[in-house]
């Protein structure tokens, strides 16, 4: 997913002010104080032993604060930030942000492997109230990219509310004070509102592969790069071959010793249009007003118009003829032109966009195996179609849990009911957005929302503007809990099913990451953005069952 050049030397995170020393008033409506049994040492408030205050406390208990917002943030990703500014925007003062690392910036904050960029264009991967003249290439790096959620999470003043090593363990709706109430391993909160932001592209997938544990080597997946890991001259087995693959393999390739590719599925990888960005350019976006507008609305139309061929794939065979072209210039040799060529229709999987990728696997020190890892026996890697590799170290290139995200079985219904009970292996939300039987929630970037074509900006913006719509006309009405009626969010589910078959998501003859346990596609938009954006442009208050104050 995530894709950006490598910083070995990740940045520290720049300290702004703390929103837990008190001294931002907007952070809190107030604070109530709970004594929790628990050993000195573990987080919470304490207060000086021996005080007045902890006369009659037991021996070894500290002070757990509960805190009151209106709004609580569960973390700090683009996904995040872009709520809290929508929020503040519609008039929410009191949010907090929850975020269990030390540092913004969700997938981009854990994403370091060398090679890592986007694949979308910079001008559209980005905010669209926060316009970025600066990037230096066409497809931004992730250095850049994690920068610019920085600069924006300041500028906006957004920094101060983070609250960071504060990882949600449980949240659940409580009718009768129509608040949620989440619990950390630090302090407690309850809040009027509650916005999932953790994102689809967070928490590896592990593949359960036998032997595995036991690899004498080093294992890690490629969202945990292990930077002290020298892979000078190693032997290196790659597995999976995706988005994440096509990026770092042609950066290792050149100091590795020898690296196997051991490839389950043949990707569709198309030439990226990638460039430095002129200082001249840069300037004249600066500088020029609208241009920014204009480069952005020009590629914006660009991928639309490729989406096009994804809700008709017919229309798709001239853009797969450029991608065979891009193999056949790039790898001469038949037998491995083979193993590379995908047996499906482009855009059933996630398009890849490279211009390293091919030639990285014709070169002498690289072997691929066009099959999936049977199993792990010592050092040796076994592939199901019986060959093998030695090597020192494995790196997993195997995604993400997209549909199964962990946010899915910490937050509850009032009966104790959680995400994943509600959607039994297939995520379903109106709009993609709200669920229910969760009062006062959000689900950004969730279920039915996922192109193939477009930034993940465009499906985020397009939520916001309908999250803030029900923040201000729930305020404005006097509200106290509002909830999807299940028959609106049935009927959204089934249109949404109506219109996938016809899809190459649905139709393009592969399995992919769209399809969850069950094999029902619960991550695609069947639509254009620009349909989506209409469809979430106005909050629609007679889709709820509200409560008045």
């Amino acid at each position: 997913m995530p894709h950006s050049e490598n910083p070995e030397n990740p940045e520290n995170r720049e300290n702004g002010e703390n929103p837990e020393s008190g001294e931002n008033g907007e952070n809190r409506e107030n604070c109530e104080r709970h004594e929790i049994a628990e050993p000195l040492g573990t987080s919470g408030t304490a207060e000086t032993p021996g005080s007045a205050a902890t006369a009659d406390r037991p021996a070894g208990a500290v002070v757990r604060e509960t805190r009151h917002v209106e709004a609580l943030i569960i973390g700090s990703g683009l996904s995040g930030i872009g709520a809290a500014v929508k929020l503040r925007e519609a008039g929410v003062r009191d949010l907090v942000l929850l975020e269990k690392a030390d540092d913004l910036g969700g997938t981009w904050r854990d994403n370091t492997y060398p090679g890592c960029a986007c694949d979308v264009p910079s001008a559209l991967y980005s905010y669209s109230f926060a316009p970025n003249p600066e990037w230096t290439r066409a497809f931004a790096g992730q250095p850049e990219i994690r920068s610019y959620l920085r600069d924006t999470a300041a500028a906006y003043g957004i920094t101060p509310l983070i609250r960071y090593g504060t990882e949600v363990t449980r949240a659940q709706w409580h009718p009768g004070e129509a608040r949620w109430h989440v619990e950390t391993g630090r302090d407690t909160y309850t809040a009027r509102f509650l916005i999932s932001a953790a994102g689809p592209w967070h928490e590896p997938l592990l593949p359960e592969i036998p032997g595995l544990a036991d690899f004498p080597g080093e294992v890690f997946h490629s969202s945990r790069w292990r930077h002290d890991v020298d892979l000078t001259g190693a032997r290196v087995a790659v597995v999976g071959s995706g988005a994440s693959a096509v990026q770092f393999v042609p950066a290792i390739q050149p100091r590795v010793g020898r690296l196997h590719l051991f490839q389950r599925t043949a990707q569709w990888v198309l030439p990226k249009p990638d460039h430095a960005v002129p200082r001249a350019e840069r300037r004249f976006l600066r500088s020029v007003p609208g241009a920014q507008r204009a480069l952005r609305g020009a590629e914006y139309a660009a991928l639309e118009a490729l989406g096009i061929g994804f809700r008709h794939p017919a229309l798709l065979r001239a853009v797969q003829k450029v991608g065979t072209l891009h193999l056949r210039a790039t790898v001469k040799d038949p037998h491995l032109r083979r193993a590379l060529t995908p047996d499906y229709t482009l855009g059933c999987k996630r398009l890849l966009l490279s211009n390293t990728y091919y030639p990285a696997l014709t070169r002498p020190n690289v072997t691929v195996h066009a099959t999936a890892v049977k199993a792990v026996e010592g050092r040796r890697v076994l592939g199901a179609d019986g060959s093998r590799a030695d090597v020192d170290t494995i790196v997993l290139g195997t995604g993400f849990h997209i549909l199964d995200m962990p946010i899915g079985r910490r937050v509850f219904d009032a009966d104790g009911a959680s995400l994943d009970d509600h959607w039994k292996g297939s995520p379903d939300a109106y709009l993609g957005t709200t669920v229910s039987g969760f009062p006062n929630a959000f689900v950004l970037l969730g279920p039915h929302l996922g192109t193939g074509h477009s930034s993940a900006y465009a499906v985020l913006e397009a939520q916001l503007a309908y999250v803030a719509g029900a923040v201000r006309h729930f305020r404005a009405a006097g509200w106290t809990s509002m909830d999807v009626r299940p028959e609106v969010q049935a009927a959204f589910g089934a249109e949404v099913r109506q219109a996938l078959p016809s899809t190459v998501y649905n139709a393009g003859g592969c399995s992919s990451y769209y399809l969850d346990v069950n094999g029902v596609n619960s991550f695609s938009w069947p639509w254009s953005t620009g349909r989506m954006r209409r469809r979430l442009a106005r909050f629609d208050p007679e889709a709820y069952d509200a409560l008045d104050a």
